[in-house]
């Protein structure tokens, strides 16, 4: 079952870095304006999912990538609570509002948790 779930979390991870790449208005509606340009932040992230999801796929990578994964996916919880922050009711997007920001922040959640169990799983 550990292979089973470390190659998901793998290609989970390499499907949505390349989709940082493929569709990033998407990805750059999701960063703060405080953070910066969202650009250079869409491209360093997308680049860096694609590499966490190679190492995680690598049986020998596996727990250092289990570990990455649940690093960078606790970095995106900035960008969840920064949304959930300034949700209002009236948005028209569903992710803006109230039970979409924090519908985002509980799944990502559950991702750490996800590659938390990746990384502690034996070899």
């Amino acid at each position: 079952m550990h292979a089973i779930s470390a190659v998901a979390l793998a290609v989970f991870l390499l499907a949505v870095g390349v989709a940082h790449f493929v569709v990033p208005a998407y990805f750059r509606s999701l960063v703060p304006s405080w953070i910066g340009p969202a650009g250079p932040v869409v491209a360093v992230s997308g680049a860096a999912e694609i590499a966490v999801g190679t190492l995680v796929l690598a049986p020998g990578g596996r727990t250092a990538g289990g570990w990455a994964a649940a690093g960078l996916v606790t970095v995106y919880l900035v960008s969840h609570l920064d949304a959930l922050w300034h949700a209002r009711a009236g948005h028209s997007g569903l992710l803006r509002r109230p039970i979409g920001a924090a519908s985002r922040l509980v799944v990502n959640i559950g991702y750490i948790g996800w590659a938390v169990a990746v990384a502690l799983a034996p070899a």
